[in-house]
């Protein structure tokens, strides 16, 4: 299992195995590399810090 970050708000999930080519994260981009001034691409209303990690497996 590998830690992905989800928005309270919202529900979105971001994997860092993934990444978010559409927010311009290529797959393999980790949570750290993420700048801390983006907001959810989804809701827009949280941002970075109100993330929480959550676990991902082969189930997800």
């Amino acid at each position: 299992m590998t830690a992905a970050y989800r928005c309270p708000g919202c529900g979105y999930v971001y994997d860092p195995a993934k990444g978010n080519a559409r927010e311009g994260f290529p797959a393999g981009t980790s949570w750290e590399q993420i700048p801390d001034e983006w907001c959810c691409p989804d809701c827009a209303v949280l941002e970075k810090v109100d993330f929480e990690p959550i676990q991902v497996g082969a189930n997800s």
